[in-house]
């Protein structure tokens, strides 16, 4: 399929400021009860790029996307959909394409009959539906699979059809909540690149919700992470990764391990240790902080010498060995730091059985690699 670029990639070429698609401004909803769901949520997102929302069950992120579909009024605040007002335009004239985990598929129709459904009720030109159908079929690898009914058809390729039903009447914008939830872990991680290479092979706007850390990182452009109905962060990937905002974010997105004590001008006095650390946000010295550090940031060595280069480096003793296939995960803890417990990927996969249970080692990190936070109580 001939694809041309993306409008986004077209303002960038002709040197254009990115266009808006959706406009999100002081939303907030109310189901009463106490807690809002959705709590003064704002943000924007550029035509032709992908955001997920990402935040634990109860966070708001499936609200705020159905107040972007139009399924829910917010209490205040207000959404555009390139300029146009969400609740100024009926539902069934929306140029906006969904995919949910329930993919609402018709059993009685073949694969080709789901994906002309939307083209019919839209009212194309019957002349021209069939290609179109054939068309986004082959954009999700399904061409030679339109005959066949959806109960004769995988998971995996159930969800390739929902895609292409939801694409193939070019909306300006594709919404997906938790459309990979229901499948196997091997089938998610394959489904999340086509998610990607569709994406960027049309060029459409994508709102994705999800609470998989794995598929936030690979499919988007940008992710807001949320709880408690806030936005607690909105960045790119690698920025969200490696600049979390506060120790929730630090959290939430990987294994990390958190330290409390009291702020330094370089770091974190814990127990009886200092440890050498970057603040993350203002914070005084001698305030109370926690220190964040990621499991695949810290090293670990039998052999002193071989942490020299490391701005923290203390003795400790190995708790635990986790096997996850891949690489192991260690738990192991500091001399004079009793009660917490620090998680350490293992960096050489030729040496997995390398220290034991009960194994004194040394455990050290880089300064910039531990986030220090102002403590919340």
């Amino acid at each position: 399929m001939n694809q041309s670029p993306s409008a986004g990639t077209m303002q960038a070429m002709r040197g254009e400021p990115p266009k808006v698609a959706v406009r999100v401004r002081d939303v907030t909803m109310d189901f009463g009860g106490g807690a809002l769901a959705v709590d003064r949520a704002s943000f924007d997102l550029e035509t032709g790029r992908f955001l997920t929302i990402l935040g634990p069950s109860g966070s708001g992120k499936t609200t705020l996307l159905r107040m972007i579909a139009g399924f829910q009024k917010p209490t205040s605040g207000a959404i555009t959909i390139n300029g146009r007002a969400v609740d100024a335009t009926p539902p069934h004239r929306r140029s906006v394409g969904m995919v949910f985990q329930r993919l609402a598929l018709f059993p009685h129709m073949t694969a080709a009959e789901n994906v002309a459904f939307p083209l019919k009720m839209r009212r194309f030109n019957p002349k021209t539906i069939p290609g179109r159908v054939r068309e986004f079929l082959d954009l999700v690898k399904l061409g030679d699979y339109g005959d066949r009914r959806i109960n004769e058809l995988s998971g995996g390729q159930q969800q390739r059809v929902a895609i292409a039903r939801a694409l193939v009447f070019e909306p300006e914008l594709l919404l997906l909540d938790e459309p990979l939830a229901a499948l196997d872990r091997k089938l998610r991680e394959e489904m999340q690149l086509e998610f990607r290479r569709i994406q960027h092979e049309l060029g459409v706007t994508t709102i994705n919700v999800t609470h998989d850390q794995r598929e936030a990182l690979v499919v988007s452009d940008d992710i807001i992470v949320m709880d408690g109905g806030k936005i607690q962060q909105h960045a790119q990937p690698v920025d969200l990764y490696r600049r979390p905002d506060n120790p929730f974010v630090a959290g939430f997105l990987g294994v990390s391990t958190f330290v409390d004590g009291e702020a330094t001008s370089d770091g974190l006095r814990a127990g009886g240790l200092t440890l050498r650390g970057t603040h993350a946000t203002d914070i005084s010295e001698g305030a109370p902080a926690r220190g964040a550090i990621r499991a695949e940031q810290i090293r670990i060595d039998a052999d002193p010498q071989a942490l020299a280069g490391c701005d923290t480096a203390v003795p400790g003793k190995i708790h635990d060995v986790i096997f996850e296939g891949e690489r192991l995960l260690y738990v192991a803890a500091l001399d004079g730091l009793p009660g917490v417990e620090f998680r350490i990927y293992h960096h050489d996969p030729d040496a997995f059985d390398l220290y034991d249970i009960g194994a004194p080692v040394m455990i050290g990190w880089n300064a910039r690699d531990m986030k220090i936070f102002k403590s919340v109580a």
